[in-house]
Parts: C-alpha cells; structure tokens; sequence
C-alpha cells in the first residue's frame, strides 16, 4: 500500500539505503522468472538455482554491514569500558552522568541496526513468500533450512540476530551498574533480577521482542486474545501507554474476563433440571445456555463503540445488567417461568464486557508488558471455564428464605448476582479512567506493518514513487489503490472490516466457528447425554466438565512450547481438524452399548483437539489480519 511505502520511507536511515535487500530487484526477477518459464526459456531447477544464488548474495550483502555496525558498536562499548573502569578508582557525578548518556547514545545506535534487520527479516519473508505463491513451490522451506541448519549460515543473522545479544547485554549491564542502586551489590544476573528503570533498554527490549519470531508458551497464549502486536510501533506509543496505565485497572479487566466466564458455565451442569422444573424438556437446556452467546453478538459491538470514550461506564453497565440477568435468572424457578429464566440469561449475555476488556489491554497496557496482559486474559478465561461447573457442583443445598427458593438450579444465579454487586463496589472504588486526547489520533497499529499483511505479500519493504505504478499492474494484486491516510485509518463499519479479510483470513474464521460449534454442543449438552445414558448427577457433571476446563492451559503449553517448534501450522491444523472429526465420530451411539469410557473419550479427543486447533488457528490470525482491524471499534477481537 502507499501508506506502507510512506511509512517504511520515513523509518528508512539514508546512509544506509545501499545495504538494504534490494526487494525491487527481487520482485522483478520473480516475474522475469515466471515469463520465462510460460514461453518455455527457463526450467525450474536453473530458475531455483539462480533465485537462491541472488538471495544469498542480498544477505550476504546485508549480514556483512550488520556485522561492520555491531563491531563499531563494540569498539564504542570498550572505550566506555575503559573510561567506566577509571570512574571506579575516582567516581565524580558528573563524569558518571556523561558516561550514562554516552551509553545510552550507543543504545540508541543500537536501536537503528535492529530496525534495520527488522525490516531486512521482513523483506526477505516476503519475498519468499511471493516466490512460493507464484511458482506454487514450497522454496522457503527448502532455503531456510538448508542456510538457518548449515555452519557457515548467513541467515542466522538476520532472523536470530546472532551476536547482537551481547551487545545488548553490554549496554544494560553498565547501565544498570551507573544507575543508584542504594547500596545493592546484585548485577543483572543475579536472581531475582533487578528492574532497569531506563527508556532506552525498554526499547531495546521491545526491539528485540518483536525481532525474535521463536515460538513460546507466553506469545502463543497470549495470541488467543487476537489483540495484536504492532511491528513497527512508534516510540511516543510507549509513553503514552505508560501515561495510561494503571495496574489495578487491569486486574479488574482481567476479573470481569474471569467472572463472565464463570457465569457463562456455571449453569451448564443444572440447565437441564431447571428447564424440566419448569415444565420444560431438557434439551431446552441448549437454548437457555445459547441464549448468552447470541445476545453477546450485539452487546459486543455497542460495548466495542463505547470504548472508544470510556472503559469505566461500559463495565459499570456491564455489572448492572449481569446483576440484573442473574437475579432474573434464580427468581424464574419461584415465578415458574421459562421465559424469565431465558430473559436472564439474554440479559446476561448483553453484559458481555470482553470486548472492553480486549480493547483496554490493546490500547492502554505498555508494550513492554501487554503480551503477558494478553496472555492473562486468555488465562483469567480458561479458569473461569474450569471454575464455572466445579462450583455449581459445590452448590447441592435446598432451603427457602420467605418466598425465595435457594436450591442447585437457583444457587447459581444467586451467587453470581453477589460477585457482580462485589465486582460493581470495587470497581467503583478503584477503577481508574485512563486519560483520552483531545483529538482522537489515528490508530498506531494502521501505521505500523502486521507481519502476517506482509507474508501475505500485500505490501512491499522498500517502495519508491516510481514503484506505485509497477504495483498498480501486478497481477498478484501487492498495491492497492486506496489513499495514505485512508489507509492508516482503522475499519469504520462492519462493512468496512469485512473488506479487509482475505479469503485467508475467512476461512480461519470459519474454521472457528466450526470448532466452537463442536465444543458447545458437547459442553452445553453434557448433562443431558449423562443424565439419560448413565444417570450421572450434577456433581459428577461439574467434575467432568471442570476437567476438561482444566485441560486448556496444559494443552496451550505444550502445542506453544514444543509442538508448535517441531510442525507447520498448517499440519497441526490439519492433525487436529481430523481429530475432533474422530472424536465426534466416537461420540455417536451406533451398535455397541454406549459406555462412560467411549463417552469420556470421545469427549476429551474432541475437547483438547479443539483447544490445539483453536490455538495455532487465533495465532495464525493474529499474524494475518490487517493491521487496520487491531484498533478501533470494528477490530480484529470483535
């Protein structure tokens, strides 16, 4: 896109516009590459040859000006050495305050190489990607791992950033040495680690954070919220995060994810008695659980559009009419009404805050710590989802106080109305609303590049003026027409945030939508298949239910941690697509008895299987959605 070009022109260091990857020569020979092989010129070994022959002199290009940059910087760091080494025998205030800023200046320099990589690792990613789509040729994984595996690699230096880590060491080690410590003779080493209060190493951090593209337990949770990162955010962000921030605010956010969980399958293991107390079959139990998720689709978009001028109001609605859907709830037994009982939860589910929650996290947590925020989030709900049925399981009593029945059916609605009305008080006692602009500035995250747009081939590294016209013309659609400061602009209207998915992007999000399907209905039926088959009771209900909540963040750290390192995306997809059919399959009573080790089974293969496919499926659209719906009312988490 223009805006790109513009962006990445701004962000371009002149003195070292030579030493780039020349992406324009790239992406030229890829279409002299496939003209020739459509008249017959050209075969595909020569062209795989050649093409391989051209990148590894790009990067050799490239990695041999890394390495000239990181020994200036080295030789800096060992004239500050020396001069450090000679403070120590007669410190002097003021000499100890120049050597601070002479490192935090050789920081700085620091800060420009790693961008300079950064948008190097990118170029090279896509252009490999492009060279895939257009020959239909899986190139990229034949050259990464025969240059990342071999002794001698050059791209080691430009996805692992190899040697650049003692540099940064370097600096924060005597950075943090200078700092006043109060007498602490503790290093950067020793544990626990000592915080540097410096902006400088923070950003170095965040550099490198977004440079390392190493799979772990922390990003893949943390991808679950679908709040995404920005690439290339710009330094003022980060102040005005931190102007923003306010811890206790977080903790609430993160409670009302946790509570909205709990309140959504609290009432899973009792739906059915309920629904038959009221004269009611048990399978209604589905539409009264349902009932939540389908008012939650409105809810999110007002709440969504109410973010944008505050967060305090929206969760003080959110607790009101939760309040409200929950006594309606446990009063629908004494009034002997169905319709009530699905009121509540239809009220309930218009109390639906995560869409505040999302947002609060993407727009008012620092960089620095919203990956953990993030994965908080996705953590608060995976212990609601556990917590939820093991306490209605504890919630087996039956005593009336005046006309008001307390029983398992009402307990739930009645014990959540009271988390709601604690949550309300303490919210309004701490809660503190995060400072807003007066005008309204355009969503960082359109300025910046999304790693998944880029492999996706939409957007090129390095463009010129004179470049817009060749991008106009490329059959593969890479330009786009749209003006620069439209396109930095976030989605404006569901219409709007539509056109930005690619057919990708779509079939990820049906994806989803399928998965959700399946582990709704195993969750939200399960009482009544165990009821009827094996006459199961409430507590043993909750228990397996509680089990399979359990088994979310076990699963997430194994498939982010080891499993996600070891297979392609798109063959844990797979894998796990063709496991939740088998345990679906499993599932059917056909000839054989149906027996509580079939059921257990079928439903824990389905259940984890899910989990693994919604996992690498949420990190794979994190990466691959626009950068324009990772803000905004309409964004990516609506």
């Amino acid at each position: 896109m223009v805006a790109f070009g513009k962006k990445l022109k701004e962000r371009q260091i002149q003195e070292w516009q030579g030493f780039y990857l020349n992406y324009k020569l790239m992406k030229k020979r890829v279409k002299q590459y496939a003209q020739q092989m459509e008249v017959g010129t050209q075969d595909r070994r020569h062209v795989l040859k050649d093409f391989s022959r051209m990148l590894d002199n790009q990067i050799e290009k490239t990695v041999l000006f890394i390495l000239e940059q990181q020994g200036q910087l080295a030789s800096r760091l060992t004239n500050l050495r020396e001069q450090h080494d000679a403070l120590e025998e007669m410190p002097e205030i003021s000499q100890i305050t120049e050597l601070r800023e002479a490192y935090r200046a050789v920081g700085q320099d620091l800060l420009k190489l790693l961008c300079f990589v950064e948008m190097n690792a990118i170029g090279l990613r896509k252009i490999l990607k492009k060279f895939d789509k257009r020959f239909r040729y899986r190139f990229t994984d034949y050259y990464v791992k025969t240059r990342a595996n071999h002794p001698y690699s050059q791209l080691q230096q430009v996805f692992k950033h190899v040697g650049l880590g003692a540099v940064v060491g370097a600096i924060s080690r005597n950075l943090h040495e200078l700092q006043d410590r109060q007498g602490s003779y503790l290093s950067i080493y020793d544990p626990p680690a000592l915080p540097l209060q410096d902006p400088v190493v923070d950003s170095i951090n965040a550099a490198v954070d977004r440079l390392s593209h190493s799979t772990n337990f922390l990003n893949f949770l943390a991808q679950h919220a679908l709040i995404m990162q920005e690439e290339l955010p710009a330094p003022t962000d980060e102040c005005i995060d931190d102007e923003r921030y306010h811890f206790m605010s977080l903790l609430l956010n993160l409670a009302n994810t946790f509570l909205y969980m709990v309140n959504t399958y609290i009432i899973v293991p009792t739906a059915d008695d309920y629904s038959m107390s009221l004269g009611a079959a048990a399978t209604v139990c589905g539409i009264v659980i349902g009932a939540m998720a389908v008012a939650q689709v409105f809810s999110s978009v007002y709440f969504s559009a109410w973010s944008n001028r505050s967060y305090f109001r929206p969760l003080v609605f959110s607790s009101i009419v939760l309040f409200v859907g929950n006594a309606m709830y446990a009063l629908a037994y004494d009034m002997n009404s169905l319709t009530v009982l699905i009121l509540g939860r239809l009220f309930c589910g218009l109390g639906s805050a995560r869409a505040v929650n999302r947002r609060y996290i993407s727009d008012c947590v620092p960089l620095k710590i919203r990956m953990q925020a993030s994965a908080g989030f996705v953590s608060a709900s995976a212990l609601g989802m556990a917590c939820g049925p093991a306490l209605a399981g504890m919630l087996q009593t039956n005593f009336k106080i005046y006309k008001l029945t307390f029983n398992a059916d009402t307990l739930p609605g009645w014990v959540m109305a009271v988390a709601w009305l604690v949550y309300l008080v303490w919210l309004w006692i701490s809660f503190k609303e995060p400072s807003r602009d007066i005008e309204e500035p355009p969503a960082s995250s359109s300025e910046t590049v999304e790693n998944g747009a880029l492999e996706e081939g939409k957007q090129p590294l390095l463009i010129t003026s004179e470049e817009k016209q060749e991008d106009d013309e490329d059959p593969e659609g890479d330009g786009s027409e749209e003006a620069p400061e439209e396109s930095r602009k976030p989605a404006t209207s569901i219409v709007s945030a539509y056109r930005l998915l690619t057919p990708s992007v779509k079939v990820q999000l049906l994806i989803y939508f399928m998965l959700k399907y399946a582990m709704e209905i195993l969750i939200s039926e399960s009482s009544v298949i165990t009821t009827y088959y094996f006459s199961w009771s409430t507590s043993t209900v909750s228990i397996f239910l509680a089990c399979l909540g359990l088994t979310v963040l076990p699963v997430n750290i194994v498939v982010g941690s080891y499993i996600s390192n070891m297979f392609e995306d798109r063959q844990i997809l797979l894998a796990s697509e063709i496991m939740v059919c088998i345990g679906i399959l499993l599932s059917f009573h056909m000839i054989i008895p149906y027996t509580i080790p079939q059921y257990v089974c079928s439903g824990l293969i389905m259940f984890v299987s899910a989990e693994v496919l919604e996992g690498v499926n949420l990190s794979l659209l994190s990466r691959v959605m626009s950068s324009r719906l990772s803000r905004g009312t309409y964004n990516g988490g609506l």
